[in-house]
């Protein structure tokens, strides 16, 4: 029999006497602890919760102990159009599983309406198919030893788990795609040789595919479909005898921390795998749905749909920002992760009130975080834009946080494949976007910097198709998006055809060069490294198969070198990575000059005829150091430069495929000429040392265009 226990912890809370069980559910009449076999399979027992505080149903079982199998029935009113979705024969997975039994199949009797009479519940018992949790044993995995990385010097790699190793020829075979494997030598050396700080993972907390895509055969990869916030995804664990997904994971993230590196886990707290209100019952709907879910004012029968997922969850509520803050809590004491990349991030800044729909930078979420001990000092990553009113949010979020930037990602696909946008918008890009981020005491670090993410066609694909290729998705090639900025040089993808191939390597390096050498935070998809095309998919959010996985049998080892030289010369060139603003008045540092070596001014900002500039990193001879010249030529013919004065070495030409000359190894860099004719397409890197030129003379900087200098 249960006694009273206590009301928190929220969840299955193991003691020396037993387990103490603890459910939020406000509007519910009762709540039922469902006891199962060790497989979740055959339910045993149904004791009823005995008391209800403050909306929490709780109850302690003596003499439980972890490895109990559980799930709740919920008892309460079944009234769809006052937002009440309860059904007690659904079984409902604990919102705070810390490991989770079963898989969800997609069968029809999850629904919690009965589909004959949506008025009325559906009676099909859920017991035996059902998600359930397994109470798990408190967390006895130490300290977690972090290492501390300057945020200018952070470079960030976007990877999925299962995709880097599955084909990975270094990593044992019973390892690929799982945790363990992504903690493997080959591959924590591989990043490291890249020069990654942080590695990010696409969302690793427990999924449930759609029903739609498992009907196909297909999943949710991605895995942008969460039920279990605290439970590590299973599918991702090697299995081996003696340990959990939960420790497996630990592991893992204690081995990138060894190597000096930093883990960084995608969250989904904006929606569920329960989609909208034809989707099934698994968890959050029947504990107690008008809680938990922002439902339409007009019917709450319906949901909200900011994410085009179905619905939203309701950060209004407090008990909804207490599941994140626990959730995230969890994640970075227990699991050692580091930060958090939050996925439609201005969901979870909604608030009450008559503005409610609008986004609010001091929202409750946003506040609880920057007052919290542990998740202030959290990496934080937002995707500032959803596709609910008031959804595009990017330089809006508060101080402390980081945001994907996705005008510089169009921006430099623009400029540099059709010599579309101009000199002045990549320049305002190329300087970290200071019309965006440069208040509220926000640091250029603030934009993460992207030419393409997981979201959209790879970088060899980005290069080598006009069009999306996305039929193998099963949606008629409709999904994905359709205005990509790309350029396939002629040939729309694979071709044997060497000056295209040319083109298109040249345009990758290019690419590269500048998304490492702007100021702010680069991030890099996993495979643009080696080459990984997806055969012009560009939303291959349900391809669990060689489409996604990274082909390293394949990779292309001049371009992974190429990228490690980036990363290198970023790290030496400090004027490259700066950690504050460019003042706007200054009588040394930024100089941007036209090709003709005079420096730009307004009127040449203006100009649409030409995409040719450099920009020089003027350090004054008594601050010692380096000047740094990029060069820059996103026109279609090749342009002369003339050089300000100095002995300039060149560091890095993107037109040179394979490039040998690395003064790391002793290799003399060659020394160019007062004038240099760059080739179309193209990004150099030229250092002079202090004492080699004087300094141009540069009128008031505040007239001259792009970003603020």
């Amino acid at each position: 029999m249960l006694n009273r226990g206590s009301p928190f912890p929220l969840g299955a809370t193991p003691d020396p006497h037993g387990v103490n069980f603890a459910l939020a559910a406000p509007h519910a009449t009762a709540v039922d602890l469902c006891l199962f076999d060790r497989d979740g399979l055959g339910e045993q027992q149904r004791l009823r919760l005995p008391a209800c505080t403050d909306g929490v149903w709780h109850g302690a079982l003596p003499g439980a102990r972890p490895g109990l199998v559980y799930g709740w029935r919920v008892h309460g009113p079944w009234a769809p159009h006052e937002g009440h979705r309860f059904n007690p024969s659904k079984m409902l997975l604990d919102p705070y599983a810390r490991e989770i039994v079963g898989q969800y199949a997609g069968q029809p009797s999850f629904v919690g309406h009965d589909p004959d009479d949506p008025r009325k519940p559906d009676r099909r018992d859920t017991a035996s198919i059902a998600l359930k949790a397994r109470v798990a044993a408190p967390p006895s995995f130490g300290p977690v030893q972090r290492p501390r990385i300057a945020p200018e010097d952070r470079v960030i790699y976007e990877l999925h788990v299962r995709g880097q190793t599955r084909l990975h020829p270094q990593v044992p075979p019973e390892l690929r795609g799982s945790y363990a494997g992504l903690a493997e030598p080959a591959v924590l050396d591989h990043l490291q040789r890249l020069g990654v700080t942080t590695l990010s993972l696409m969302p690793v907390q427990h999924r449930a595919d759609e029903e739609r895509l498992q009907r196909m055969g297909l999943s949710n990869y991605w895995g942008y479909t969460t039920i279990g916030w605290f439970a590590p995804e299973a599918r991702y664990w090697s299995g081996r005898p003696g340990s959990s997904p939960a420790g497996e994971f630990r592991a893992m993230a204690d081995a990138v921390h060894a190597r000096g590196m930093e883990v960084v886990i995608d969250v989904v707290y904006n929606h569920s795998a329960e989609t909208d209100e034809l989707g099934p019952t698994l968890s959050l709907r029947g504990v107690d749905n008008a809680l938990y879910y922002r439902l339409r004012q007009d019917d709450r029968a319906l949901y909200e749909n900011w994410t085009g997922c179905g619905n939203c969850l309701d950060f209004r509520e407090p008990r909804v920002v207490q599941l994140a803050m626990d959730s995230l809590r969890f994640w970075m004491n227990e699991l050692g992760v580091d930060g958090f990349r939050f996925d439609l991030a201005p969901i979870l800044a909604r608030t009450g009130g008559p503005a409610s729909e609008r986004f609010d930078p001091r929202a409750p979420f946003l506040a609880a975080i920057a007052q919290d001990p542990t998740l202030s000092r959290a990496l934080l990553i937002a995707e500032p834009w959803d596709i609910g009113p008031d959804g595009y949010c990017l330089g809006r979020f508060p101080a402390g946080w980081l945001e994907w930037n996705d005008r510089f990602r169009d921006t430099q696909r623009s400029f540099w494949l059709h010599a579309g946008a101009g000199r002045g918008e990549f320049a305002h890009r190329l300087l970290a976007s200071s019309g965006d981020f440069d208040r509220g005491g926000r640091a250029p670090c603030a934009s993460v910097n992207f030419v393409t993410a997981h979201d959209g066609f790879t970088l060899r694909d980005l290069v080598s198709y006009d069009e999306r290729h996305n039929l193998a998705n099963g949606e008629g090639n409709r999904d994905g998006s359709s205005s990509n900025h790309s350029r396939n040089f002629g040939v729309e993808g694979d071709t044997d055809d060497p000056a295209v191939q040319t083109a298109r390597r040249r345009a990758q390096r290019t690419l590269l060069a500048a998304l490492m050498f702007s100021q702010g935070t680069p991030m890099i998809l996993a495979g643009d490294e080696i080459g990984h095309t997806q055969r012009g998919n560009n939303n291959a959010y349900c391809q669990d198969n060689e489409t996604t996985w990274l082909p390293w049998d394949s990779a292309d080892a001049a371009l992974t070198r190429y990228v490690a030289r980036l990363a290198t010369l970023r790290r030496r060139a400090v004027p490259l990575r700066r950690a504050d603003w460019w003042p706007s008045a200054a009588q040394h540092g930024l100089r941007w000059i036209a090709p003709e070596g005079h420096l730009l001014d307004p009127a040449e900002w203006q100009r649409a005829d030409t995409h040719a500039l450099a920009l020089l990193f003027d350090i004054a001879p008594s601050e010692g150091g380096d000047r740094w010249l990029l060069l820059v030529n996103a026109d279609a013919h090749d342009v002369t430069f003339t050089l300000p004065p100095g002995r300039w070495l060149c560091e890095l030409a993107s037109d040179e495929i394979d490039q040998e000359n690395d003064p790391d190894d002793g290799t003399p860099l060659p020394e160019l000429s007062a004038q240099v004719q760059v080739p179309s397409r193209s990004l150099w890197l030229a250092r002079s040392e202090a004492q080699d030129g004087a300094t141009l003379t540069n009128p008031d900087p505040s007239t001259h265009g792009g970003d603020r200098t």
